[in-house]
């Protein structure tokens, strides 16, 4: 008998099948990283195209919108139906979005195959996280989010340099397919290389009213902050109604979670200082960076005359050095049990750079312009493996699921509000984005100065809550947890 439950406790990978694991799902990783930023440099392609710039920043933000609304569930549904299940569907449910995305005739039913995609992207990135903590224990992971990080900064530092090139030299409908390789050799490898991923989840159930309350409540607040002000006027009865449909679906989800037998988000993740503190270190920091990474090759086709594929190879340098951080930040945390201290460092860095950009936004020159970026990325680097640590070296391995997608759902919930703002200012200063250059370049100049600072804004609130992290010491396995 107990050979028997000894054979059913999870066997704890080697380095070497750990690498394997990790390998297969890397790529899903890139597939949903990249798909942020890489239509930013088609956006004026695609809205020559079909002549309605006004609603044009929905092609970002539907798939923003659905893909923070489906995170808290595919976290869950994995914590019950197991990772491997819910990675393979994120990728069909993704892979098809693109395809719908390529051939959509029109913008309503590109918006529709975006907010698709935003569906699958949800089971791709916060899955790929979960599976890692799955194999390796906090002590022995920061060795392994790094090459995490730097697949999901390198291609989102990729993705408007590539999506402009698409655009300027074939067709605007390569970005929403171009992946679809990778996502289809992506399912094989899954299949074979998650077969023997370690369970350590107990028995759960799926609160399917909590699950649709928080969809309901955070598209709709998505709705509002994205559509306000641009789509509808904010005294508008659409947008009336939209916020009050939000009000009373968060009213009513935080009560189920209350009341429900085993809720959505466990009460005791967020009621844990350490998970809310990481998720407002990590929303802050990621929302700005996100937001950067679409909207800054906008402002130097606007401010300073680029074309989309040279706007989009400026932003290679913050690519590269937020992959360094995140290296430098991974060693850090592996080897000095003070390792807030080095992230706490980096980030002032950030913070300062950031502000120096919206102080010399019509003015830098190119070299400053790639000082600037090679600060912000050395600065933020460091933070990003540490605030995932942290969270998943504070929960048991039965909520690790719940966990590490509460965090990406709060990650993405203020990403999708401050891209959402970023693209108020931006967009409507800039006039029609589909058009050529801007009538008003003066204009043009305030709105991304205050996008700047609010850019600086957000990092400098993403320094102050990771200080508030307790710093414990990282655990070097997972059993008993």
């Amino acid at each position: 008998m107990s050979s028997t439950l000894e054979a059913e406790k999870p066997r704890a990978p080697t380095h070497r099948e750990a690498l394997w694991i990790v390998a297969a799902v890397l790529p899903t990783v890139f597939i949903a990283a990249v798909d942020q930023t890489i239509v930013a440099g088609a956006l004026p392609s695609i809205g020559r195209e079909f002549g309605a710039s006004e609603n044009l920043s929905w092609v970002v933000s539907a798939y923003l919108v659905t893909l923070t609304a489906a995170t808290p569930l595919f976290g869950k549904m994995s914590d019950i139906a197991g990772r491997r299940l819910m990675l393979r569907a994120g990728l069909l449910i993704f892979m098809a979005g693109g395809i719908a995305a390529a051939l959509a005739p029109n913008l309503p039913m590109l918006i529709l195959a975006r907010a698709l995609q935003g569906i699958g992207g949800a089971g791709l990135t916060s899955q790929a996280l979960t599976i890692l903590g799955d194999i390796v224990p906090p002590k022995e992971r920061a060795r392994y989010y790094t090459y995490f990080s730097i697949v999901y900064t390198t291609a989102g530092g990729i993705g408007p340099a590539l999506g402009g090139f698409l655009a300027e030299h074939a067709h605007w409908s390569l970005v929403f397919v171009i992946t679809l390789p990778l996502g289809l050799a992506s399912l094989i490898w899954c299949d074979r290389l998650l077969k023997n991923l370690p369970r350590h989840q107990k028995p759960h159930k799926l609160d399917l009213l909590g699950a649709a309350l928080i969809v309901a409540a955070s598209t709709t607040f998505l709705f509002v902050i994205t559509a306000g002000g641009k789509s509808y006027p904010w005294a508008s009865g659409e947008i009336a109604l939209a916020a009050s449909a939000s009000v009373l679906g968060w009213i009513l989800f935080c009560l189920r979670q209350t009341r429900a037998p085993e809720p959505l988000i466990p009460l005791h993740i967020l009621k844990s200082r350490i998970v809310m503190a990481a998720i407002g270190a990590s929303a802050c920091g990621w929302g700005a960076i996100i937001g950067l990474n679409i909207y800054l090759p906008l402002y130097l086709q606007s401010v300073h005359s680029m074309t989309p594929g040279q706007a989009g190879l400026q932003l290679m340098a913050l690519m590269v050095t937020v992959n360094l951080g995140a290296l430098m930040g991974s060693l850090a945390s592996a080897r000095m049990e003070r390792y807030k201290l080095y992230p706490i460092m980096a980030s002032l860095v950030c913070v300062i750079a950031m502000a120096w950009l919206a102080w010399r936004v019509d003015s830098i020159s190119q070299i400053e312009f790639q000082l600037v970026l090679i600060a912000i990325g050395l600065g933020f680097g460091p933070m990003a493996p540490v605030v995932t640590l942290v969270v998943q070296n504070s929960v048991k391995m039965s909520d690790l699921g719940a966990a590490t997608s509460t965090l990406s759902f709060g990650r993405g919930l203020f990403s999708a509000v401050l891209v959402a703002a970023f693209g108020a200012v931006a967009l409507q200063a800039t006039g029609s984005i589909g058009a050529a250059p801007v009538a008003d370049k003066e204009m043009a100049i305030g709105a991304f100065r205050l996008v700047f600072w609010l850019a600086a804004s957000s990092f400098a609130l993403g320094l102050a809550s990771f200080m508030l992290i307790e710093e414990r010491p990282l655990q070097s396995s997972n059993a008993a947890r």
